[in-house]
């Protein structure tokens, strides 16, 4: 399947491997940028002799600055919607070479001028089995301080997901989310802030959780997948899950613009997709790629658990993103 997959990769990228190039990737860290590793970059180098750099993990300050500076050192950088759509039109991106990008089979939600997707995931409520007596049906049991005692870990940054995770355990509907009521949302999250663990990045999520340092936790459905992949005693809720996607940017100013658009192209490919879905346990933005997949792996995806699933405003964010961003942080600080 490598040597297949290479050979596709070198088909549509035109290039050949005594090319003595490099670049550099940035990711989340931890067990998706493994998976990003294994299913993008090693097969991207090998047909296109181009060497992935990894950095990480994303740091939307650092690449602001960088770009501010005009000293730019990452090429592809993988980044939350919100963050792509506000960063595009504060002239922080370069544009996608679409010619160089085939756009046909991206999914279109997904797809903008400045980015593709990278993977369709969402927020589930996941716990240790071994802290955590009974099971939490939803987003209201990370609430209920009494019925499950315990530390709750969120996500540490001002972006889409916890705002609203505190809006529906208030009761809010789903239909009612936007715009976000944010008196609301940090009344209700007032009432568990002592417990609150909070996380930074994907693998330090799982750690907090599989430690049973936090008995429960907002996470990423991929880093679930890991876990209960490696046996972990993790249990997860599906109701309500939260659902948006990262994408792939490249900088204002990367130095190897050309071979950021080639590892694009390989990144967002059926075959690059549906390798990355298979081992991350996120869904695929190309069309084509769940044809490529075992059955088995594509109903585990979370868009197969589309009951109860709730999407996620981008647009809304990248609106109000400082905004919310001011005042989300303030209220951490206090």
């Amino acid at each position: 399947m490598k040597l297949i997959f290479a050979g596709i990769l070198a088909a549509l990228l035109g290039t050949t491997a005594a090319k003595a190039e490099e670049m550099v990737f940035t990711s989340w860290g931890g067990t998706t940028q493994e998976a990003q590793t294994k299913s993008w970059a090693e097969p991207f180098t090998v047909a296109s002799g181009i060497k992935v750099l990894q950095d990480g993990p994303t740091d939307y300050g650092k690449l602001k600055a960088m770009v501010d500076a005009g000293s730019v050192n990452w090429d592809v950088v993988d980044v939350e919607m919100d963050f792509a759509i506000k960063a595009a039109k504060d002239g922080l991106l370069e544009p996608i070479d679409f010619k160089a990008v085939p756009k046909a089979d991206l999914d279109p939600r997904f797809t903008t001028d400045h980015a593709v997707g990278s993977f369709y995931y969402s927020f589930v409520l996941a716990w240790n089995k071994g802290v955590v007596s009974g099971e939490p049906a939803g987003w209201a049991d990370m609430f209920d301080t009494k019925k499950f005692p315990g530390k709750r870990t969120f996500y540490k940054w001002s972006a889409p997901g916890v705002i609203e995770i505190a809006l529906l355990a208030d009761g809010v509907p789903a239909d009612k989310l936007y715009p976000l009521d944010l008196d609301r949302a940090f009344k209700k999250l007032d009432t568990i802030k002592s417990d609150i663990v909070w996380w930074s990045g994907g693998a330090e999520s799982q750690q907090l959780i599989a430690s049973g340092e936090a008995a429960f936790g907002q996470l990423w459905n991929g880093r679930v997948f890991a876990l209960q992949h490696d046996e972990a005693e993790v249990g997860v809720s599906w109701a309500q899950n939260l659902t948006a996607a990262d994408v792939l940017v490249v900088p204002k100013g990367a130095k190897n613009k050309d071979a950021a658009m080639k590892f694009l192209a390989a990144a967002s490919s059926p075959a690059g997709q549906a390798k990355f879905a298979e081992a991350s346990g996120y869904a695929p933005i190309n069309t084509k790629a769940k044809a490529e997949m075992a059955a088995d792996v594509v109903k585990s995806l979370p868009d197969a658990h589309v009951d109860g699933q709730i999407n996620l405003d981008m647009n809304y964010w990248a609106e109000h993103r400082d905004e919310i961003a001011t005042r989300w942080y303030a209220w951490q600080a206090k």
